[in-house]
């Protein structure tokens, strides 16, 4: 059966704390499977003013929820170091009781907080700083003692204790969007896909795409962002099994919690 989730950004009208954990509290309460949040550091001037941290709110929201799956939809790895976000997630997986997943990808210059804080801003080498990125995750979420000196990362001589409280370790999933098939054989190596902008004929491509590459399809989700007027029977006849609606920085809080009290079920 297909899960339902909600990624709420982070800014603008849910800038404010008491309301972004409020805002999750009513998903679960009104049987949302998942409640995601954008990972941004910076918004385009033209939006709502306002932003908060992500992590600090995954843990806030962890604390008002019990059932929920929560996380971030997505986390840049480029601007990321591998050991501070492991510790990030691995200490919320623990708090959580084992709710998170983590949404992973290259991210955009959303109101340059790639170009205006001297990030890596060029895609071929943000997509060698994630693949290296999320092998060292997966290593040190599987509590591996590692002895890494790459191109973009070292780790000399590190266990990750804790390492959350899912095994073998936190889920990823792992972001792509248009035609290219490198981020979905870079996905397939893991536990999902998160299919932004995606057609049902182009989603039939991917799954064919990720059941090559693992050789079968067993666990592994596929994830799309949809809204009401999607055709999300026909993603599920097709093998998604999540859906996700994005709610956007304009939203109103009226019309999140619309979304949030008619949508499911």
């Amino acid at each position: 059966m297909i899960q339902y989730g909600i990624s709420l950004p982070p800014f603008g009208h849910l800038s404010n704390p008491h309301v972004l954990v409020d805002v999750a509290a009513a998903a679960e309460e009104n049987g949302w499977h998942g409640v995601f949040l954008w990972d941004h550091l910076l918004r385009p001037d033209e939006e709502p003013p306002g932003v908060t941290d992500p992590w600090v709110m995954l843990t806030a929201i962890a604390a008002a929820t019990t059932r929920i799956r929560i996380g971030p939809l997505i986390t840049p790895v480029a601007r990321r170091r591998p050991l501070k976000l492991a510790r990030e997630a691995a200490t919320l997986d623990v708090y959580s009781r084992g709710r998170v997943t983590l949404g992973l990808g290259l991210g955009v210059d959303a109101g340059g907080e790639l170009t205006r804080t001297g990030e890596e801003s060029e895609p071929k080498i943000q997509g060698a700083k994630l693949s290296e990125g999320v092998g060292l995750l997966d290593r040190l979420l599987r509590g591996e003692h590692i002895v890494h000196h790459g191109t973009y990362y070292t780790l000399d001589g590190i266990t990750l204790i804790p390492t959350g409280a899912q095994r073998p370790r936190i889920p990823f999933w792992l972001a792509a969007r248009g035609h290219a098939l490198v981020p979905v054989r870079r996905a397939a190596k893991y536990d999902g896909l998160a299919l932004l902008a995606v057609s049902p004929d182009r989603f039939d491509e991917v799954v064919e795409c990720v059941h090559e590459e693992r050789g079968n399809i067993d666990g592994f989700d596929f994830v799309v962002w949809a809204n009401p007027d999607h055709p999300i029977e026909e993603y599920e006849r097709r093998g998604a099994t999540w859906v996700i609606h994005e709610m956007r920085p304009h939203h109103s809080l009226d019309q999140v919690m619309t979304v949030i009290t008619s949508t499911v079920g």
